[in-house]
């Protein structure tokens, strides 16, 4: 077991860990770097738009380490090149874009180095939550945190203030507020409980107080049926047995007319949304308003995340030292944070984030305080811990969702966090990990 991802992983298998001699002996390369004098060549996967743009910005101020971009299809797909690439030993880039939920399966893999000694200074320039899923709750370092997605709600402004209503504070204030506008029009929804985005629903968990993985000593722990799921989901299947909210999946063509017709009428999405509505909304542009998330304790506002990813250094790489220097550089450097917003489009995860996005999006061009709000948001994130399974949880929440939402019973939403328990469980047992409780 190679000592960056002991203790907190010690317990995995030989098979779940896909090491090999020639991945472990990538460790080794670490001691000789190639000093900062000579030349350097680094290899950067990445899916976000435009990255090879951004990356011009730090070639043409450090001659002597160049990084070429990749360009990957999705978070997925490239996830499972990469772990080919380790199993076979070689294949693997320099640096790699990784999905925050997705961190646990290739540390468990060996695929990611622990830059810790690098990068480590860079913790007071990120939210707690984002640097949480880049440490695993431990001391070790896996990346530097790149863009995030807390959540926000984003409403019809114009069906609120024909209904006298006011941007819910809290989630009683959604629900009472979602029966008014359905009663009022009842073809018009607030919101949908879409069972096809696992991710959403566990932002949701995760602004209720959830984290569904964690690690105990050299054990995971799996805590999807805890109190406070179990909470979310009781709310939403209420809501969808009443009536007052829609039980259709999202991103459909169904899905985008309602948006655009008026007859779904808010959206609990994330800071990225406006990209969204303006493609399947465009009608509806300048009636839209963004707020805060509606809370469960307006006395102590909270929120989750839904997306974002990391950079980090893969375990291959024979320049680690250049390698870190450069993400570092990438997420923390205000020129860098321009270039990521600017021109790959996405949100830094960075607290100045705001320092950069001085205009708003422009489906909110007229919504001044639009980025106040999310980076608000960002701090407001609670930590969530991930696990090395998340495609087994994810699966089984689309198919026991998916059968709870058809049948619009409250009772459905609940019993199906249990179902979805036991089968993350299982399969980690037969994995090769040990899971207390």
């Amino acid at each position: 077991m190679s000592k960056k991802i002991a203790p907190v992983l010690a317990s995995l298998t030989a098979a779940a860990l896909f090491m090999t001699t020639a991945c472990s002996s990538s460790d080794d390369s670490s001691d000789s770097s190639t000093p900062s004098t000579e030349k350097v060549a680094l290899t950067y996967w990445s899916w976000a738009p435009n990255m090879d743009k951004v990356v011009e910005g730090w070639n043409s101020t450090h001659p002597n380490i160049q990084v070429t971009v990749n360009k990957q299809d999705g978070g997925d797909p490239a996830v499972t090149k990469l772990l080919t690439a380790i199993k076979a030993g070689s294949g693997a880039p320099d640096v790699m874009q990784a999905e925050y939920q997705k961190i646990p399966t290739l540390v468990s893999a060996d695929a990611l180095a622990d830059i810790s000694k690098e990068a480590g200074s860079l913790k007071d320039k990120f939210p707690a939550a984002a640097w949480n899923s880049v440490t695993l709750g431990g001391d070790a370092l896996y990346g530097v945190p790149q863009d995030s997605g807390p959540l926000m709600f984003f409403y019809r402004s114009d069906v609120f203030e024909s209904n006298g209503l006011q941007a819910p504070k809290t989630w009683d204030d959604y629900a009472a507020a979602a029966e008014k506008i359905h009663k009022a029009n009842p073809k018009q929804y607030l919101g949908t409980f879409s069972a096809s985005d696992a991710g959403l629903f566990v932002g949701l968990a995760q602004q209720a107080g959830a984290s569904w993985w964690g690690v105990n000593g050299d054990s995971w722990t799996v805590n999807i049926n805890d109190a406070a799921t179990q909470k979310v989901a009781g709310y939403w299947g209420g809501l969808v047995e009443k009536g007052t909210v829609d039980n259709k999946p999202m991103y459909t063509p169904e899905w985008n007319a309602a948006l655009n017709d008026g007859t779904q009428v808010g959206w609990v999405s994330a800071v990225w949304a406006p990209g969204v509505l303006e493609g399947s909304a465009k009608d509806t542009k300048g009636k839209w308003k963004a707020a805060p998330m509606p809370q469960w304790d307006a006395a102590a506002p909270a929120t989750g995340n839904w997306g974002g990813s990391a950079t980090s250094v893969t375990a291959q790489s024979k320049h680690p030292k250049e390698a870190a220097e450069f993400i570092a550089w990438l997420n923390s450097d205000p020129a860098a944070l321009k270039l990521l917003a600017g021109t790959a489009n996405v949100y830094p995860a960075a607290n100045d984030a705001t320092s950069v996005l001085t205009t708003p999006p422009a489906f909110f061009s007229d919504q001044s305080d639009f980025y106040s709000i999310a980076a608000e948001a960002g701090k407001q994130t609670k930590p969530f811990t991930y696990g090395p399974n998340v495609n087994v949880a994810y699966s089984s929440f689309n198919d026991t969702f998916g059968k709870a939402a058809e049948s619009k019973k409250a009772s459905a939403f609940t019993e199906s966090l249990a179902t979805i328990q036991k089968a993350t469980v299982d399969d980690m047992k037969n994995n090769g990990f040990t899971v207390a409780g």
